[in-house]
Order: structure tokens, then sequence, then C-alpha cells
């Protein structure tokens, strides 16, 4: 075995990493203890600096003309995202139980038959009629309050996954919703998305009119949509990515090089079929458990609202 200048045995990496400010005997002269101590410093900072190497080279660089986009409702989450966000308003004395008992029938309406245009139009018209004369900053905040209370479980673990794996690629993920740009950019932020384009309500000084600004974020308006954030953001579309559950995101799915079909509805999944794009269902194969439990789930909200709003009118008769 050989011997270094002050008569020790070669260390080992393994040893050094593992004790590298120790000295090898505490007996030994306090200038052999100090030199023991000064090399086994030297080696902890080449580990350092030998992890921030690997860890700078495991980083995957930016793709810029690269992205992804994703629907809301029923695709990354489970539902109408306006619905949960009306559940947390009723409990925060925002709506009535009648209120709340007409968004849970439509809630029903859109896991059974999928969405629908009308359905989504008329959610959207009430909410704003609800939150006018209130502030953007207190429903933002309020916004945080229900996805952590309401919608955090109601992610699916499928289509987030993708949504990661774009990240992971160094591509941008948006959703791209009917659902208020607020509350889309509340839930982006929780995922850890790029960011939201969502529907956009008129406010002044702050304040809520309870008008919009523009249409409901739906349809032919989210193809434009994402049409325009590719156009600033410098995006390939061909490279881009786009999913979504309904029928209604066509002209927004067929923009991209890769459309998905998420949890589709029938219309939507046909069409994917003929066209050859992919399709991925992460809802449960039999359509008793796909649908049974957010269908009683609404259908009991909805009969539990409608007993509530009763009572409450049997004590207002009463008085």
């Amino acid at each position: 075995m050989t011997f270094d200048e002050g008569g020790h045995p070669p260390r080992r990496y393994s040893d050094a990493v593992a004790t590298p400010a120790v000295p090898n005997d505490p007996n030994a002269p306090a200038e052999e203890r100090a030199g023991d101590a000064a090399w086994g410093a030297e080696v902890t900072q080449g580990v350092g600096d030998a992890a921030a190497e690997v860890e700078a080279a495991l980083t995957v660089p930016p793709d810029p003309t690269a992205g992804a986009f994703f629907d809301l409702d029923n695709t990354i989450m489970r539902g109408a995202s306006i619905f949960h966000m009306a559940r947390g308003l009723y409990r925060r004395k925002f709506l009535t139980a009648r209120d709340i008992a007409h968004f849970a029938w439509q809630q029903l309406s859109f896991v059974t038959r999928g969405e629908n245009l009308e359905h989504v139009a008329d959610i959207e018209t009430r909410a704003l009629s609800f939150v006018a004369g209130h502030h953007v900053a207190e429903l933002t905040a309020i916004g945080e309050e229900i996805y952590d209370e309401l919608m955090a479980d109601k992610i699916w673990p499928g289509p987030y996954a993708l949504a990661r794996m774009h990240l992971a690629a160094g591509q941008r993920v948006w959703l791209v919703t009917a659902t208020p740009v607020e509350v889309a950019e509340v839930i982006a932020v929780r995922l850890g998305l790029t960011g939201a384009l969502g529907t956009v309500a008129e406010h002044h000084d702050g304040i809520y009119t309870g008008r919009l600004v523009g249409g409901i974020l739906h349809g032919q308006a989210k193809a434009d949509a994402v049409r325009a954030l590719a156009e600033r953001e410098g995006l390939d579309l061909d490279r881009c990515a786009a999913y979504s559950d309904s029928a209604n995101d066509l002209p927004m799915l067929s923009l991209v090089g890769t459309p998905v079909a998420i949890n589709p509805d029938r219309r939507l999944r046909e069409h994917a079929r003929a066209q050859g794009w992919k399709v991925r269902d992460y809802r449960t194969g039999l359509k008793a458990a796909r649908y049974g439990m957010p269908v009683a789930a609404a259908t009991g909200l909805a009969v539990g609202a409608a007993m509530g709003g009763a009572a409450v009118n049997r004590r207002l008769r009463g008085r």
C-alpha cells in the first residue's frame, strides 16, 4: 500500500463523503488534524460542485415553440368547475338554496350528457350576476379557498400527469376554459401550470359590473384565443397538443398537431376515432361506476338544497 506525504494511507472518495471533515486520528498532532479537516472541507466542496453539475445536466432546456392546451371541466377536473365554485359561494352566503339547486341540476346534466352550450351560458350568466358589486381581489381570495375545499380532490390524476409530462419536457401548459379567468388562474397556479385562458368578467376600479368582456370562452372562441396566444408566445401549433372531453372543443383540437380526446363524449369519441386521434379515458370502465358517483352526488346535492330551500320557506311562512 502506498502512503501520502503525511504518512496516511490513501482515502477512498466514499470515505471522504461519509466523514469529510473528521480527522482520522484524534490523538494526532494539531497540525495533522488541521490538515485532515482542510482536506475534508475541500472534498465536501467538490461533492457540492459535482451535485450542481449533475443537476444542471439533468435540467431539460425550455422548448419555446411547443406547448399544450388543456380544457378544464371533465378533462382535468371531474365535473364543472363553476359548479364547485357555486357550492363554495353558497357556503359563503353569496347564493340561495334555490340557486344552488339550479346549479346542481345542471351539474347532473353535465356529468351524464356532457357539455351543453346553453347550460354553460346560463351558468356563467348566473355566476356573473352573483359577483356583481364584489371586488376582484375578494373573489380571487375566495377562489383559492374554494379550490382547496372543493376542487383539489376533483383533479383527474391521469390528465394531470399528462400536463406534468409536457412541463417536464420543457414545454408550457395552459388551461383553456369557459370558467372565469380568475378561477382558472387559481387552478393553474395550484397545479403548477404556466397559465390560463378563461372567460373575462368586466370590472371597473376592481369591482365586477356583472357583464362580460367579449363572450364566453367556448367553442370557436377557445380556438381563437389559443391562436392569439400562440402568435404572442411564438408557439408552433403543429408542435403543440390539445386535450378536451367535448366535441364543442373540436375547433381548438383541430388547431394543433397532437389533438387528444380525454374522457370524451360520444361525438368527440367518434370524431377522434375517424381522424385517428389519440383517445384516453381515465374514468372507470363500467358506466355505472363512471357516472354513478358524480350523478349521485349531484342529485343528492340538488335534493338536499331543494329541501333546505323548502324548509327555509316553511319557517318564513310560520313567522
